[in-house]
């Protein structure tokens, strides 16, 4: 009886510590993201965001409509690279309960653009924001945690 409790209570602790650790991750941007075509509305891509030292940095890892697209527009290192594994989200870093300060590539255009990203719905959804000059002038994606 004691060692069938003491069992029952360990899997009691390490549920709540999953469930904890689960609740925890929806407070950062950290992890897979869908992102969703502007005009179409279609599934565009998976976008990995990772954090170090502070600073998110977000990378596709899958296109879903055109894999083997190159960035045929885009400046500089970037310039005919592969999109599928480019880093297209950089330097953003948490300002209150939002990330700012950051850079967003439109690899469709070979632009740059400020940026910024929010949590929404709990967590489940990221406004990621690119912007010219003033937060106004812009344009805002949705993108969709992925388990």
């Amino acid at each position: 009886l004691t060692m069938q409790f003491a069992t029952r209570a360990l899997c009691l602790a390490a549920s709540l510590t999953l469930s904890s650790l689960a609740l925890a991750n929806n407070d950062s941007p950290v992890g897979t993201w869908k992102t969703i075509d502007d005009e179409t509305k279609q599934a565009k891509a998976l976008v990995q965001i990772s954090e170090s030292g502070g600073v998110l940095t977000g990378k596709i890892i899958k296109l879903f409509a055109n894999p083997d697209v190159l960035c045929d527009k885009c400046d500089g290192e970037r310039k005919d690279k592969p999109v599928q594994g480019m880093t297209i989200l950089w330097d953003l870093k948490k300002n209150g309960d939002a990330w700012e300060g950051g850079k967003i590539l439109d690899p469709k255009k070979g632009q740059v653009y400020s940026s910024k990203a929010k949590l929404v719905d709990g967590g489940a959804k990221l406004e990621v924001r690119g912007f010219m000059g003033v937060s106004l002038l812009g344009r805002s994606q949705v993108w969709e945690r992925q388990p």
